[in-house]
């Protein structure tokens, strides 16, 4: 398993291009969700790496998660039952439930006022409502500067990703 490292003095630009090709890489599709690295925000914006440390997988009672050839941990949606054992094992933070059948994700999961998120992201939720605004079926809600969609209730429109002046809100492909 090779080790995510940024070249030092470089700055990351959020460009979720990293997230891109990993989910490419082991999944065939751009789902951010499903990589193995996710941009955090801590003092400054920066690639987070899944550290393949299994916990995720000990923790699945469901044994939905295994650690293929290359020694990535990967989820077998076909087994997965959604109970969050996972989610709370994750060391780093990185893992979260989203429905497979998901039309629209936020691809930005910090929580941070506007202008913090601004300085050191470009594409991160600014919080500002306009996706909540302009969704029809009511399914975004914005909290802690954050926003959220309602599974549920999303339609895949893609109102609420075409309102986003960051972008952040992203189709699930």
């Amino acid at each position: 398993m090779k080790k995510l490292m940024m070249k030092k003095g470089s700055t990351c630009m959020a460009c979720l291009e990293c997230v891109r090709a990993c989910s490419e890489a082991f999944y065939k599709e751009f789902d951010p969700d499903k990589a193995c690295i996710q941009i955090v925000e801590k003092k400054s914006v920066r690639p987070m790496a899944c550290p393949q440390c299994g916990k995720c997988a000990e923790a699945c009672e469901a044994g939905a998660i295994t650690q293929n050839a290359k020694g990535v941990y990967m989820v077998n949606k076909k087994l997965c039952t959604g109970c969050g054992k996972c989610v709370e094992a994750c060391p780093k933070h990185l893992i979260s439930l989203i429905p497979y059948d998901a039309k629209y994700v936020v691809a930005c999961s910090s929580k941070d006022k506007g202008p913090v998120t601004m300085k050191a992201c470009e594409v991160g939720c600014i919080g500002c409502g306009l996706c909540a605004r302009n969704c029809p079926s009511q399914a975004v809600e914005v909290k802690d500067f954050h926003a959220a969609i309602d599974q549920e209730k999303c339609t895949g429109c893609g109102a609420c990703a075409e309102k986003c002046p960051k972008k952040c809100i992203l189709p699930r492909t």
